[in-house]
């Protein structure tokens, strides 16, 4: 069993978010959830396959930070995520560093000023 179960990301603006993050991973997200006083976004995910699912937050308690947990996104190539990760406006906050033989893990910015990672295996 996978111990975490969903995760939120921080956003100011969720349209630029959504925007960034499709973008970014060449995903579509479904339509905005309003939920607890906040709205939401979320990504694809396959009810009871591995993995988390997660979603992008609006709301008053969701803050944007480079300083918080880091959300890591599996990449099939990191150099043309990096690209495009640039082309959008992210900064390099960890450059691509090896992790073993195959695998590459770096560090940006979204669109919203959250610290998040790309990884590839």
């Amino acid at each position: 069993m996978n111990l975490i179960a969903h995760v939120e990301i921080p956003v100011r603006e969720l349209e630029r978010a959504m925007a960034f993050y499709s973008a970014l991973f060449g995903i579509g997200f479904g339509e905005i959830v309003e939920l607890h006083a906040s709205r939401m976004a979320w990504f694809p995910f396959t009810p009871g396959a591995d993995g988390a699912s997660g979603a992008l937050a609006e709301g008053e308690v969701y803050v944007p930070t480079t300083d918080g947990a880091i959300v890591y996104f599996a990449v099939e190539d990191i150099d043309a995520a990096l690209a495009r990760a640039g082309r959008l406006g992210s900064t390099i906050l960890f450059p691509k560093t090896s992790i073993s033989e195959t695998g590459f893990v770096a560090e940006i910015t979204d669109s919203e000023g959250n610290r998040l990672a790309l990884q590839s295996l």
